[in-house]
C-alpha cells in the first residue's frame, strides 16, 4: 500500500515574533511545499530518504521501531529531531507502528531546502495527515513554534493566525492585493535558525509588549485592507520600524540596503530567509548586482 501527504510552504507577513505572545500576523501559504509518500516493506524497519528540490538527497538513514520507542538517540542531528517527530506521532496514536511490518518512506521538497520555507513545518504536518493525528499538538510536544507555518501547510488560502487562550486561531482573509506586480520575495542567502532566533526575542522582551500587540494588530488588518502600493508600503514600513526598536535590531534595509528605492519588510527570523521587496520597478537587477541572485514575483510564490 502506498500513502502520499502534501503541505505548504509559508511566509508570515506581519507579526513575526510576536505571534508567539498573542498578536495576530497575516500568513500566506506557497505554491511550494512538501511531499511524503508512505509505503509498506517487509524490512521489519523504516528506511527513510529525504530529497531537496534539485532532486538530490539530503538525508537518508534507516530507522528502528525501537530507536523510536526507547528514545536512545543522539541530540542534536536530524536522525534525533525526525526520531523525536516520530516519537510524540506514535505516542498519539500507536497503532500506525505497532501494525507495521516496515515501512519505506520518501519526502520531496519543490522549493529548496535553505529557502526557510517550511522543511519542518511542511515534514511535522504531513506526519500528522499519516498518523491522522492534531499536527499543532504535534507540533508542540515536538519542535515547538508559533504554529502559523503548521497553519499554512494546511491552507490553500491568506490566513490571520493569533494564539487564543494556548489555543490556534486561523481565520481565512481576502488578500488579493491589485498591486502584486510590485511585490517580490528575496532569499538573503542564508538561513536563520528559528529557535535561535525565538530566544533572542524572549530574552529582549519588554513591559510594553501589550501596546505591541495591539500595534501590530492594527498593522496587519491594515496591511490586509490596503489599497494602494504606496499606503500598503507605509504600513510596512511602520511594521519593520517597530519591530526593530523592540528586537534592538537594525532593519534589514538599513544593514544591507540603504540606497534601495522602495521598501523592505524582514519576514520570519530577523537576519535571515527571504524580504518582501515593495518596488515600482522590477529590483531583480538592483538585487543580483549585490549579490542576491534569487528574486521572486509574487505571483510565482503565493499559492
Amino acid at each position: 500500500m502506498q500513502q502520499t501527504f502534501y503541505s505548504n510552504g509559508k511566509l508570515l507577513i506581519t507579526g513575526e515574533y510576536l505571534v508567539l505572545d498573542g498578536a495576530k500576523g497575516l500568513a500566506l501559504p506557497t505554491k511550494m511545499g512538501q511531499n511524503l509518500i508512505v509505503k509498506d516493506a517487509n524490512t521489519g524497519a523504516i528506511h527513510w530518504k529525504s530529497y531537496d528540490a534539485d532532486g538530490s538527497v539530503w538525508f537518508e538513514d534507516t530507522l528502528s521501531f525501537e530507536e523510536i520507542q526507547n528514545n536512545n538517540i543522539t541530540p542534536e542531528s536530524v536522525k534525533a529531531t525526525l526520531i523525536k517527530i516520530l516519537q510524540v506521532a506514535n505516542a498519539m496514536n500507536p497503532d500506525v507502528f505497532s501494525n507495521s511490518g516496515g515501512l519505506s518512506i520518501t519526502t520531496q521538497l519543490s522549493f529548496p531546502r535553505n529557502w526557510g520555507l517550511g522543511t519542518s513545518s511542511t515534514l511535522i504536518n504531513n506526519i500528522a495527515q499519516w498518523f491522522q493525528i492534531d499536527a499543532f499538538e504535534l507540533l508542540h510536544k515536538s519542535f515547538g513554534g508559533s504554529g502559523y507555518d503548521i497553519a499554512c501547510a494546511q491552507n490553500n488560502n491568506p490566513i490571520t493566525y493569533s494564539i487564543a487562550n494556548g489555543k490556534p486561531k486561523v481565520e481565512q482573509v481576502v488578500f488579493e492585493p491589485e498591486f502584486s506586480q510590485n511585490l517580490y520575495f528575496v532569499y538573503l542567502n542564508q538561513k536563520r535558525n528559528s529557535k535561535s532566533a525565538i530566544a533572542e526575542y524572549h530574552s529582549n522582551k519588554t513591559s510594553q509588549l501589550s501596546s505591541y500587540i495591539a500595534t501590530i494588530n492594527e498593522l496587519t488588518q491594515d496591511t490586509i485592507a490596503a489599497a494602494t502600493l504606496e499606503e500598503f508600503a507605509q504600513l510596512l514600513h511602520q511594521h519593520e520600524t517597530m519591530l526593530s526598536a523592540l528586537l534592538k535590531t537594525e532593519t534589514v534595509k538599513d544593514t544591507l540596503f540603504p540606497d534601495f528605492d522602495g521598501t523592505l519588510k524582514s519576514l520570519g527570523a530577523w537576519g535571515g530567509d527571504f524580504v518582501l521587496a515593495v518596488s515600482k520597478e522590477n529590483p531583480k537587477p538592483y538585487f543580483v548586482a549585490k549579490g542576491y541572485e534569487t528574486v521572486i514575483p509574487y505571483s510565482e510564490m503565493i499559492l
